[in-house]
């Protein structure tokens, strides 16, 4: 039948019916295609609000109505408990008249309702990654009576999984599943911002032998509301300090279509609300979140703690209401769930700060506006944090405010370039012009995640001979980079830690300081929570940051500039002595994962004439503004003279590669150039000493990057980097050859010194 419609199962047709749906939409259409008439797994990428959730579930519900399993028949994999509490509630009304039930199963779940699963495991199952990781380690006896007869996996947000450790620990999870059940179930992703599809569908499909299905789902049409405008402040560091009211009353919005045709002019008049004394990017934020239910995304929780707390003295002294809330992994669960609460409330109008624990699609109610202060780091972000509006049928709406700070007209090149606004409109062009988003990240070598599958195994099993473990878990597709002798390394190292200990018969166990970890309710979450490490000289206590730069590096804490001399993971402290220079406040190894295309797009904005809608007045005027400055100077070369001995280096290369390309310089080439003194401005920029000419940089990088040398040439003596949650336990060589490896992208750096800033654009 060519209408999918009359195949799905009555009670779904009635449902349809019942919300005034005359047709089913392109995404519902190709979902049915795929499922009823092949048995192929399925990703689903269309927008947010598109239906992809009903798109998944009807053909889904309707085969297992028709042929009903005898275990759970489904299981959703969700990011996050809210979302699935969101899910829950939607399913359990679609499935009431078909007598399916829904389940959901994670932390806040009571255990009755478990329970309830466990004697009559049927239906759909809900559930996060941790918590089916719990499952695995638990109810190991129960697995193959709860899903013997699994037919379907749905994976949702699945770009959110890609591209780390908790995606890799999900299809470890399902592999392991599939072995102890013998079952291969199909999957389904669902994502409304994926940019390679084929890449993101062999994900979808590791380990089940399946091919994905990625139909391509033509847009609705959909209509964006965009604003791109730029602040002046007088400081950059620490938002608290106010500055001077900008002179430029930015209009609103452009209306757009995301292929900015037909841009109409949609211009607000400023309510001046904001203090006269306001800081000029928090005051319009202040100002035009008035009167509409908005959220505010920031880059970081600290950033994010300042800015709501700004925004909230602004009512204090303009005696309004206190109209905003917070939102970050580092509150409590029931302050985030208060905030969710209050923002459903339809009878209030409010505005919520918030990190990335917002960006993923949590009911909060009907939203009007969404603010960026200052570029995300992905294009991704970007669109899932952009698609939190417009829902019901009004237009997505985002408002960019990007705020930079003031420089003298002396400053060096480097130092005058606005990288956010640069970053923001590359971020927005890229997937305008086209449809690009950030791909997965292949070829990894995950060690702290293999540390934690080993430990789950053996925690769930039992005792396994080393030849039984390494079968069950380096046989898991996540880990086919590493090397049996890697695995060998990793297990005697745990046996000297005492995590792992071996018995008279040469079997393998649990050790006593493995239970303590694996005992913990922590241990199922592969993700890394913020650890706060306390930063000293001598007996001075300077302050906290989240992650310490490595030995050797500098960090900005209390007003100056410090190196580090020493890292305690153990008591969480970091030495540091007083240094000359200047470097951006330290909240990281990298700023983010920022792309090497978004960097080059950056680049050929510098070079364009064209001024998008979305920018309003002060942005057009400071990009108009640098790019004279580009053009009066001759251009913006990738090493540039300061003066005397002082060189810049932009090589407009993303976040790892510069990294690579940072230490590339500093070990491999100093001795030959004389470089000394050096600074960075991670990915943007790097600034140093040098005795040598700028011919001669060029000839001795792309010598000694033509050289066949060991990534690992490119870490510090003594050097052990963490990363992920579990390097503590690694032995240093693997953490070492996993920074070398999987972190640093040595082979781009180098192809940019073999070939020449220009050839390697070209070759690009």
């Amino acid at each position: 039948m060519d209408n999918p419609f009359y195949r799905l199962a009555p009670f779904i047709q009635e449902y349809i019916y019942e919300n005034g749906w005359t047709e089913l939409r392109a995404v519902q259409t190709a979902a049915c295609h795929t499922l009823f008439n092949t048995d192929h797994n399925l990703l689903l990428s269309s927008g947010t609000a598109s239906g992809k959730t009903e798109a998944a579930f009807f053909p889904v519900l309707t085969l297992l109505n028709e042929d009903p399993p005898a275990s759970v028949g489904a299981l959703y994999i969700g990011p996050l408990k809210a979302l699935i509490n969101d899910q829950f509630l939607r399913l359990n009304d679609l499935c009431a008249q078909a007598d399916i039930p829904v389940w959901h199963w994670h932390g806040d779940v009571n255990q009755s309702h478990k329970q309830k699963l466990i004697r009559h495991p049927s239906g759909i199952l809900q559930i996060t990654p941790e918590s089916l990781e719990a499952m695995l380690r638990h109810r190991h006896s129960d697995i193959i009576r709860l899903f013997g007869d699994l037919r379907f996996v749905v994976i949702d947000e699945i770009h959110s999984m890609m591209r780390g450790d908790r995606g890799a620990q999900v299809l470890c999870q399902l592999e392991r599943l599939m072995r102890m059940a013998d079952i291969n179930p199909r999957r389904i992703g669902l994502s409304a911002t994926i940019g390679d599809l084929e890449a993101a569908g062999r994900w979808l499909s590791s380990g089940t032998g399946r091919i994905t299905d990625t139909p391509n789902i033509p847009a609705r049409g959909t209509r964006w509301r965009l604003s791109l405008e730029h602040f002046p402040v007088v400081s950059a560091i620490g938002l608290e300090k106010l500055g001077k009211k900008d002179p430029i009353a930015p209009k609103g919005p452009q209306l757009s279509h995301p292929d900015f045709i037909d841009a109409v002019s949609a211009p607000e008049t400023s309510t001046d609300r904001a203090p006269a004394d306001a800081d000029p990017g928090i005051g319009y934020i202040f100002e035009h979140t008035a009167g509409h239910k908005s959220l505010v995304f920031c880059n970081s929780r600290e950033e994010c703690e300042v800015v709501c707390s700004t925004l909230r003295r602004y009512c204090e002294e303009k005696n309004e209401p206190d109209r905003f809330l917070i939102h970050h992994g580092n509150i409590s669960q029931s302050l985030r769930e208060t905030a969710e609460d209050d923002m459903r409330n339809e009878e209030r109008i409010l505005t919520i700060c918030t990190t990335a624990t917002l960006e993923l699609g949590i009911d909060i109610g009907r939203l009007e506006r969404a603010f960026q202060i200052d570029a995300p780091f992905m294009v991704s972000s970007f669109l899932q944090r952009m698609g939190r509006t417009g829902r019901r049928g009004s237009p997505s709406e985002m408002w960019f405010v990007i705020r930079e700070e003031q420089q003298l007209p002396t400053a060096p090149l480097p130092q005058l370039i606005p990288w956010k606004l640069l970053q923001a409109i590359a971020l927005i062009q890229l997937y305008m012009e086209n449809r690009w988003v950030e791909p997965p990240k292949a070829d990894r070598l995950p060690y702290s995640l293999l540390y934690h599958q080993t430990m789950s195994e053996l925690a769930s099993t039992g005792e396994l001979y080393p030849s039984e473990l390494a079968g069950r878990v380096l046989t898991l597709t996540p880990f086919i980079n590493v090397s049996a002798e890697d695995y060998r390394i990793l297990l005697r190292h745990l046996i000297e830690i005492g995590h792992i200990e071996q018995t008279a018969e040469g079997g393998l166990i649990v050790g006593i300081r493995g239970e303590r970890v694996v005992n913990s309710y922590k241990f199922y979450a592969v993700f890394r929570e913020d650890e706060l490490f306390t930063v000293r000289c001598q007996s001075q206590e300077l302050g906290t940051i989240v992650m310490p730069p490595p030995v050797g590096e500098r960090v900005a804490i209390a007003g100056k500039v410090w190196i580090n001399i020493e890292i305690d993971y153990k008591k969480k402290l970091v030495f540091v002595e007083p240094v000359k220079g200047v470097v951006p406040a330290f909240f990281g190894l990298c700023p983010g994962d920022i792309h090497t295309k978004v960097l080059r797009r950056m680049r050929d904005l510098l070079y364009e004439t064209q001024y998008y809608p979305y920018m309003q007045p002060a942005s057009r005027m400071r990009l108009a503004e640098i790019r004279n400055i580009i053009s009066s100077a001759g251009g913006i070369k990738p090493l540039m003279h300061l003066g005397g001995k002082m060189w810049a280096f932009i090589p407009w290369l993303g976040t790892y590669s510069f990294l690579a390309a940072e230490r590339f310089l500093k070990i491999k080439c100093a001795p030959a150039l004389g470089i000394s003194g050096f600074e960075s401005a991670r990915p943007y920029y790097m600034q140093f000493k040098m005795d040598a000419s700028a011919d001669a940089f060029w000839q001795v990088t792309r010598q000694m990057a033509t050289q066949d040398f060991d990534p690992m040439d490119l870490l510090y003596p003594n050097e052990v980097p963490y990363f992920d949650k579990y390097d503590e336990f690694v032995p240093d060589i693997l953490s070492r050859k996993c920074f070398a490896y999987d972190v640093l992208e040595v082979e781009q750096m180098r192809m940019f010194f073999i070939h020449g800033p220009a050839g390697f654009l070209n070759e690009s």
